[in-house]
């Protein structure tokens, strides 16, 4: 028989629980709201109506000490990593493109370490824009730094069709070519070892990576909680919910 303690432990929860969805924020410094100024970790509501639409509770996993990563990820269910600033560069060995953003070298450690902690633990693993960059990366990939024709304007989220690449993940959650909000400049480049693409865009971009060797790893270019579709996110809630065994992540 199954203890509630040891169901908790293999992402199962006490029956009938919605699992647990760790989702990553910003830090960003002199934030405003009301008479306050102050320094606030930050998360895009759209990102936890998003887990909750798709049956999940929403949790907020601000950056912290990468060293408190693996104790973070055994408390979770599943893990999304969601968008923001572009990828330190150094990163993946490369100098910053004229055009590339200010680094978020707190975010980009603590989020790396959150994905090495998931993969290793077995936990289902969603990136969303910058995270399935820094998922790319985490695993020796390298980003493009800029694509022109990927922004419409400034804050002004677009929409662009995706196909989704037959016999993946990705191709059994969405089977068809879907239009997707989208907002961002830089893409894969050079895969990270064992993923493999998922979905393109029509100019060829990879909007889409997943890891075959792991029980649920995904990433989306696109941002899912600025839309209504809830399939990648229901799917993520969906491995969420089943008993997992732990594993070691693929070697890097």
């Amino acid at each position: 028989m199954t203890t509630t303690a040891e169901a908790t432990a293999t992402g199962t929860g006490a029956a009938g629980a919605r699992p647990l969805i760790g989702v990553s924020t910003y830090l960003e410094p002199g934030a405003r709201w009301g008479v306050w100024e102050l320094d606030a970790a930050l998360l895009p509501a759209g990102y936890p109506r998003l887990v909750q639409r798709a049956g999940g509770l929403a949790a907020m996993l601000p950056p912290d000490a990468p060293g408190h990563a693996a104790a973070t990820v055994a408390r979770l269910d599943a893990l999304v990593i969601a968008g923001g600033p572009d990828v330190d560069p150094g990163r993946y060995g490369a100098e910053p493109d004229p055009r590339t953003g200010p680094p978020a070298r707190e975010r980009d450690a603590w989020e790396l370490a959150l994905i090495e902690a998931a993969l290793a633990a077995g936990l289902p693993l969603l990136g969303i824009c910058r995270g399935m960059q820094l998922l790319n990366v985490a695993l020796g990939g390298t980003l493009t730094q800029h694509l022109d024709g990927h922004v419409e304007a400034v804050g002004v989220v677009g929409r662009h069709p995706v196909e989704p690449v037959p016999g993946t993940l990705y191709a059994r959650v969405v089977a068809e070519e879907t239009s997707v909000p989208t907002y961002h400049h830089q893409a894969v480049d050079r895969l990270g070892a064992g993923l493999v693409a998922a979905a393109h865009a029509a100019d060829g971009t990879v909007e889409a990576v997943e890891l075959p060797s792991a029980a649920w790893v995904l990433g989306v270019q696109w941002h899912p909680e600025m839309g209504e579709d809830v399939r990648v996110m229901r799917a993520l809630v969906t491995a969420a919910s089943r008993p997992r065994a732990r594993t070691t992540g693929p070697a890097r």
